[in-house]
């Protein structure tokens, strides 16, 4: 009994997970799940519109029941079979692993697409404006079947160090810009610079090169600190889009290098059978390969293999 359990929680858990080549039944799921969310997205934005909330609201609200239905199941799913991925060899506990889903970055995503529902419900005085936005977060949940966050996340903290000296850099010019032009402008603009936490909306416009133009300053003095902050503006978001593109190539280069020591090691019988075309095919898809990509380094192993000269 106890083993038919398990099995029905690595399944449900296969399921949920982003389908592998050749389960049908996960891939559906996932393609099911990508599409409401993303009719969720446009749902929320359209119910904004007066016109269509008054005649379709009915709709909208159904539309919202249904979903939350269907992720409230995933959820609750999800912390069910949570103990199929246990660490074994550590003597992980059912509750541990559950545990430690439920406060994961997935298993939070998971929950914030649910909440305002059951939030509205329990507190229907509340702000529904503020309950539309955190509905919105639900496109996080499509980080299940996509790393762009994770790599993001993962190529600023390779370059941890680069990225935090060039953010300190930022927040001393900041607070510097902020402090020197609420002092330059706040006799003549009294409105625009008010205080030094107002200039900060300026400082931030300008560091960053927007530019937006509703504040600018008009004294001389006020000018010349404007031109400084443009210009250090420009440097710090070059350092810092630098540091993170470095980070992305850096990453993508050492991916290929294990992607093509997976293929030399699958490839040491000579043939590429189904299951190592399989396990390549999954190693690929979690690197965020291309087929042409993969293709490409298998092909240029292959060479290498019958023509060591190469």
């Amino acid at each position: 009994m106890n083993s038919r359990y398990q099995d029905l929680q690595a399944n449900v858990l296969r399921v949920l997970e982003p389908a592998k080549i050749g389960d049908r039944t996960s891939r559906i799921w996932d393609l099911s799940l990508f599409g409401l969310v993303v009719l969720n997205l446009i749902a929320v934005a359209l119910e904004s519109v007066p016109a269509l909330q008054k005649n379709y609201g009915t709709w909208f609200y159904n539309f919202e029941i249904f979903s939350v239905v269907v992720f409230t199941i995933e959820y609750v799913s999800r912390v069910w079979s949570a103990p199929a991925k246990r660490n074994l060899e550590k003597k992980e506990t059912s509750f541990k692993a559950r545990t430690r889903y439920i406060f994961s970055f997935y298993g939070l995503i998971d929950l914030v697409a649910i909440l305002p529902f059951y939030i509205q419900a329990l507190f229907p005085g509340l702000d529904l404006r503020v309950l539309r936005a955190l509905r919105l977060l639900r496109i996080l949940k499509l980080n299940h079947y996509n790393s762009a966050l994770d790599d993001l996340f993962g190529a600023i903290l390779e370059e941890k160090k680069s990225f935090l000296t060039t953010l300190y850099i930022f927040s001393v010019a900041f607070v510097l810009s902020s402090s020197l032009i609420y002092y330059a402008e706040h006799r003549v603009q009294p409105e625009a610079f008010r205080s030094i936490p107002d200039a900060m909306y300026w400082s931030i416009i300008t560091l960053t090169t927007v530019g937006y133009g509703d504040v600018s300053p008009i004294t001389v003095f006020g000018k010349s600190i404007a031109a400084i902050t443009a210009i250090f503006g420009v440097v710090v978001v070059a350092l810092l889009t630098g540091i993170v593109a470095n980070s992305f190539n850096a990453q993508m280069d050492r991916r290929k290098v294990i992607f093509e020591d997976q293929v030399r090691n699958a490839l040491l019988d000579g043939v590429l059978d189904s299951d190592e075309e399989a396990s390549l095919d999954d190693l690929r898809k979690r690197f965020g390969m291309s087929k042409l990509q993969a293709d490409t380094l298998i092909n240029h192993v292959k060479k290498t293999r019958e023509n060591p000269e190469l």
